[in-house]
């Protein structure tokens, strides 16, 4: 097969007009990774072009902490490594121990009974795990709250322990897995929305599976979760490991933080009247 002359020279339009849209193509894909979307992004800040190109991949810029972590900008992510035995029942010295503690400390907030009627979140029946990070990212600043650093300042390990047995040993409201054809869960909950890189939280929370440290949601104060989605989309709350749901909230709207808050709230509620 013969090439007609001039075919792949600089003076052929056609030529000419293949290469420079390439190039226009290139340089708004170099603008826009580079340059816009880290700029909307109010929780990153961008230390250098090894930063943005990471960024823009999608990965780390930092294998380890490389002894940096204390000169990132903004409050660290959490240092809780989640391990299957933090899934382990306590033993029924542990329950009482940490009855004695939550009483004493958790119950004006969190309820007697692990629910709240201050928009705090239900913590009866919350998965061990969850709790365990949590009080663990509290008493080292990886969440913020006042209340909950000074509580969590001096409570030792064994503390943090026990109380995440009493909570699991109480009983929670019994619901059934959100399934994907459930026609009254909104479609964030049931399927995500793979355009956006949002995952469905059936997949993380239950319904499809649940993953080590994802909290039980069903019943929550509509107010709590709400403020929890809005924190993450903002960057204010990061305690999420390697920033899973802050990817996840960040392109949700307003109302559909309003829609999900909602619908866990009411969830939760449908089942204690049954």
């Amino acid at each position: 097969m013969m090439r007609e002359p001039g075919m792949y020279s600089w003076i052929n339009p056609w030529f000419r007009w293949s290469v420079s849209s390439v190039c226009a193509m290139a340089l708004l894909s170099i603008l826009v990774g580079f340059v816009w979307l880290p700029s909307v992004h109010g929780d990153f800040s961008a230390r250098g072009i090894w930063d943005s190109i990471c960024r823009a991949a999608g990965v780390p810029s930092q294998w380890g902490d490389g002894g940096s972590s204390s000169k990132a900008a903004g409050p660290r992510s959490t240092k809780v490594v989640l391990t299957q035995s933090m899934v382990s029942p306590g033993s029924n010295d542990a329950i009482g121990r940490g009855a004695t503690i939550a009483v004493q400390q958790c119950s004006m907030c969190h309820g007697a009974r692990g629910m709240s009627e201050a928009d705090a979140p239900n913590l009866a029946g919350q998965y061990p795990e969850v709790v365990i990070k949590q009080l663990h990212d509290y008493k080292r600043g990886d969440r913020s709250s006042s209340i909950m650093q000074t509580l969590a300042q001096n409570l030792s390990d064994r503390d943090i322990e026990s109380i995440a047995a009493y909570y699991d040993s109480l009983p929670r409201a019994r619901t059934a897995p959100v399934r994907t054809d459930e026609t009254n869960a909104p479609a964030l909950v049931r399927v995500g929305d793979p355009l956006r890189n949002i995952a469905p939280c059936i997949s993380c929370h239950g319904g499809i599976d649940h993953k080590l440290g994802t909290p039980w949601l069903e019943g929550m104060p509509k107010a709590y979760l709400s403020d929890q989605l809005k924190a993450f989309a903002s960057g204010t709350r990061r305690n999420d490991s390697h920033g899973q749901m802050r990817n996840m909230a960040r392109p949700m709207s307003s109302e559909e933080i309003d829609q999900v808050s909602d619908f866990y709230a009411r969830r939760g509620q449908e089942a204690q009247n049954r």
